[in-house]
């Protein structure tokens, strides 16, 4: 198949999976839906087996949405050629690492291991871990060296180094999150003319938007120094490149770096007084700016990896509506949990794309 029939099967591809994405019109209505409802309409029959435990079903309702996800994902995998594919698996890789963090934190702090697979993600093949002998190490460096010899070696290779010379928790997460979008800015600034631009802004708001809650929290919630700060961020293919980012970590205030930042930020942050609200607003921006780019992208490959992020997006506001159903929240609650005011956008043109 010649590239040109590729890239339009898999736009067809993705125009048919985005009718799946939800209107801002809609969240309401799933608000308000019932446990028997969501579970009919989402095919979640877990939400009706009212045995198991509580954190039970959650977990089985949570694994159910990643693997709807994951699936999509694969879906979408099977049209591209290789550089591509390594992109997108890039971005889903992200759920192997939480896995990581979570059989680290076990090595760590000694937990029983029957309880940490019930809280490991069941994930394809394609992007899993080696569960079994990971769980067989005898403590976080080894078994950081024992990931040195698959896929995701560049990640435990970094992270190793970083604790053999910290021996500090965060500063191990820290560590393996920044290798995680390094990856992904390696893919995208290899990949062809036809994606690149598309490609850089659309993981350049993403990465903005990291950066810049990072470097708020490591500065003036963890009160890290400046150097250390600035070493753990990602420079973004957006506006906070490696020169902002340095300016920016060297500001004494919370006040002062929203003063200081470039446009756009400044104008999207001005009026905001704590992260939270730095953090509502980067949401927002960020969801625009893939719903823009999912519209009117040529790239297909950019479509697809902003298909994803939304749908991700998409998933979590569903189980976070199941969450407050099986925790008796008060309607009021679970409403207000969902930040409903999303920016107005043109949902029938993204329909239609």
């Amino acid at each position: 198949m010649s590239h040109a029939a590729t890239q339009a099967y898999l736009n067809t591809r993705i125009s048919v999976m985005a009718t799946r994405l939800f209107a801002p019109q809609s969240l309401d209505r799933l608000a308000r839906m019932l446990l028997p409802e969501l579970a009919e309409q989402f095919g979640l029959t877990a939400l009706l087996d009212e045995q198991p435990a509580l954190a039970t079903r959650s977990r089985v309702v949570e694994q159910s949405l990643l693997h709807i996800l994951l699936a999509e994902l694969q879906i979408l995998l099977r049209p591209m050629n290789a550089a591509e594919r390594a992109l997108v698996l890039a971005w889903g890789q992200k759920y192997a690492l939480f896995n990581l963090k979570t059989l680290i934190r076990g090595k760590l702090y000694a937990l029983d291991q029957k309880e940490l697979r019930d809280h490991l993600y069941d994930l394809p093949p394609i992007i899993r871990l080696p569960h079994q002998e990971l769980f067989r190490a005898e403590n976080v460096l080894e078994l950081l060296r024992q990931l040195e010899s698959g896929q995701y070696h560049q990640i435990a290779r970094q992270a190793r180094e970083v604790y053999e010379k910290h021996r500090e928790p965060f500063a191990l997460e820290a560590a393996i999150d920044q290798r995680y979008y390094s990856t992904i800015v390696r893919h995208i600034m290899s990949s062809g003319d036809h994606h690149l631009n598309n490609l850089r802004q659309l993981m350049g708001a993403e990465l903005d938007r990291v950066a810049l809650l990072w470097l708020l929290r490591f500065r003036f919630t963890y009160h890290i120094s400046p150097s250390e700060t600035y070493y753990q961020l990602v420079p973004s293919t957006g506006v906070l490149n490696r020169e902002q980012l340095l300016k920016l970590a060297n500001l004494d205030s919370f006040e002062r770096v929203l003063e200081a930042l470039p446009a756009p930020l400044n104008a999207l942050l001005n009026g905001c007084h704590s992260l939270t609200e730095v953090q509502q607003q980067l949401h927002h921006a960020t969801r625009q700016a893939q719903r823009q780019m999912l519209i009117r992208s040529q790239s297909a490959v950019a479509r697809a990896l902003a298909y994803l992020m939304l749908r991700e997006a998409d998933l979590h506001v569903l189980f976070a509506i199941i969450q407050g159903r099986l925790l008796q929240f008060p309607q009021s609650t679970i409403t207000a949990a969902l930040e409903l005011n999303e920016p107005n956008t043109n949902w029938a043109e993204l329909r239609a794309a």
